[in-house]
């Protein structure tokens, strides 16, 4: 791999250092700056000319400037020649927007796709897309990389029992199924309605979690405000524990409060965005890597190898 070089961006510096000890390889040197005025610039501190980059960068608060951050990198690389880049965005930022859920609304995630592609990068790799069929928005390779392997081999070492899988909405009964597939466990399915961005209520249940411990699994937590919805509904159905676990934990204010308040069993995420902060006041938070996985997706594509082999790895 000596034509591999990974290169850290402003979110995900510690994520890309799990990601280089994986590989064996130092992490890229490369410097980012930000003026006065607000302007980025991104040096790189090595020649790339020949190599094949990989730019780690999660588009997460402040969405975007690390947004920003990427597209001039991507040009950084291609302007210095070179042979091929990929983004490795494992937090997909403006993913939520991708459809047109009222008239005159834009889709901002085919347009964050059309601007990583002028840019300049070959491949995408992101994790857990909102919606699969964003892959669709790119003209260029764009894996999604479940990290459903990753909570559910967590969960398997609690060794739980009476244990029953809840999706807080239709749209994410398929990594709710997925989960549920792992753990051998029954699935249940919350029903809601979201009267405006970031609002949610929970209506119905479908399934039964009464005397059982809950897992609740989202790809998103952001304000928390569909989980703590989902959580009471579970609770006054009743579930004897709950836990909750998610791909992307945003956590934006209030999120940490509100979870406090919902007294969960525990609270599981990943490190697509950092959580460093967020754990100094959630104690109950446990975060997992993703790191090895996305060493192992680097190594694949290096040595010409399908992807799939290396999630077949993380989920046994």
């Amino acid at each position: 791999m000596e034509k591999t070089l990974v290169f850290a961006l402003s979110s995900s510096i510690e994520l890309a250092k799990e990601i280089v000890a994986e590989l064996g390889l130092p992490l890229g040197e490369c410097e980012v700056k930000h003026f006065a005025d607000g302007e980025i610039m991104v040096e790189l501190g090595q020649s790339v000319r020949g190599k094949h980059v990989y730019i780690v960068q999660s588009t997460c608060n402040p969405v975007s400037t690390n947004l920003m951050e990427v597209l001039i990198a991507i040009d950084a690389c291609k302007r210095a020649s070179a042979a091929h880049i990929t983004v490795i965005m494992p937090y997909f930022g403006y993913a939520r927007q991708d459809r047109k859920a009222r008239p005159r609304q834009p889709i901002t995630s085919k347009l964050v796709a059309s601007l990583l592609e002028t840019a300049g990068a070959n491949r995408v790799i992101t994790m857990e897309l909102h919606a699969t069929q964003i892959q669709g928005f790119f003209d260029i390779p764009a894996d999604d990389i479940s990290a459903m392997s990753i909570i559910g081999n967590y969960f398997r070492s609690l060794d739980l029992e009476n244990i029953v899988v809840v999706s807080p909405d239709h749209g994410g009964v398929t990594r709710a199924r997925k989960l549920a597939e792992m753990l051998h466990a029954p699935l249940a399915i919350i029903d809601k309605r979201r009267p405006k961005p970031n609002v949610a209520e929970a209506m119905n249940l479908i399934g039964d979690v009464d005397g059982k411990t809950a897992i609740l699994v989202d790809d998103i937590v952001d304000t928390a405000g569909t989980l703590v919805s989902g959580i009471q509904m579970l609770r006054d159905k009743g579930a004897k524990a709950i836990y909750a676990c998610c791909v992307h934990a945003v956590l934006s204010d209030p999120a940490i409060e509100r979870l406090q308040a919902a007294d969960l069993a525990g609270f599981i995420c990943t490190n697509t965005i950092d959580q460093s902060e967020k754990l100094k006041r959630y104690d109950r938070m446990k975060v997992l890597s993703v790191g090895p996985v996305l060493g192992g997706v680097i190594r694949a594509m290096e040595h010409d190898r399908p992807v799939s082999e290396v999630l077949a790895i993380f989920a046994k």
